[in-house]
């Protein structure tokens, strides 16, 4: 069984890979954007599902918690990008999801300070916090989102970009950095496999930010590269200046 999986987790991985990079640079609402965006979205899908298992099957309990995070950020990153001011089942159970991956995993960072190898099952207790931290964020989005029944134009695109980019960034460490036996030794742990680990990171600030204040200093960005399927709001953020389409 755990062929079939590995074999779909690198599958997974690649095409997500390729497809990030497509959809991040790609000018948002053209075809190309949408395209790359939701094969993106359905290779990390795969990816965090086939992870899940194969964690499972092997107790790797850190990994565990690294797919659970990766499938509801992708996940509700996708219905950002394609509704607007709407709610349904899906947010609903992805706030449920949120707040009981955020227990479980802050349970096993507490332990793991407690333990002497600051680990608990394997997880350390640092990745635990941080990966807590990160759902914690994002269901306090979401509280905020079902508490006003939808959400639009400028925090709708924060939403959707934020969350694209840390699960581009889960697959992109997790590649570069997680699986060091692909690469020749000399390579690993350079900063060649160390630049493209982490430049999810510093592409999403950037856009975070011109986003944030493109009305406010008057800027025009010709395309803000948002992951995803965004056709429904393209009107909407055109008509708040951040795109000219």
């Amino acid at each position: 069984m755990r062929l079939p999986l590995l074999i779909l987790h690198i599958l997974g991985g690649s095409v997500s890979l390729l497809a990030g990079t497509v959809a991040m640079i790609a000018r948002k609402g053209d075809r190309v954007h949408r395209v790359s965006g939701n094969v993106f979205t359905l290779g990390m899908l795969t990816l965090a599902t086939s992870g899940f298992w194969l964690a499972i099957l092997k107790s790797q309990v850190s990994n565990v918690i690294a797919s659970v995070l990766t499938f509801y950020l992708i996940g509700s990153a996708w219905l950002a990008g394609r509704r607007r001011n709407e709610t349904g089942v899906l947010d609903w159970s992805g706030l449920v999801l949120c707040l009981t991956s955020a227990a479980g995993v802050l349970t096993l960072g507490v332990r793991a300070v407690s333990s002497a190898a600051g680990t608990d099952n394997g997880a350390p207790a640092a990745m635990s916090f941080i990966f807590g931290g990160i759902l914690l964020l994002a269901a306090v989005g979401d509280i905020r989102m079902l508490a006003h029944g939808g959400i639009t134009g400028r925090p709708r695109i924060v939403r959707h970009l934020w969350r694209m980019c840390i699960g581009l960034f889960i697959a992109s460490g997790s590649f570069f950095l997680g699986q060091p036996q692909v690469f020749p030794v000399w390579l690993r742990g350079s900063i060649y496999l160390i630049v493209p680990a982490l430049l999810p990171l510093p592409l999403m600030i950037f856009w975070l930010i011109r986003v944030r204040f493109a009305g406010a200093y008057g800027l025009r960005p010709s395309a803000i590269p948002v992951i995803g399927d965004v056709r429904s709001g393209e009107r909407e953020i055109a008509d708040q200046g951040f795109v000219k389409l």
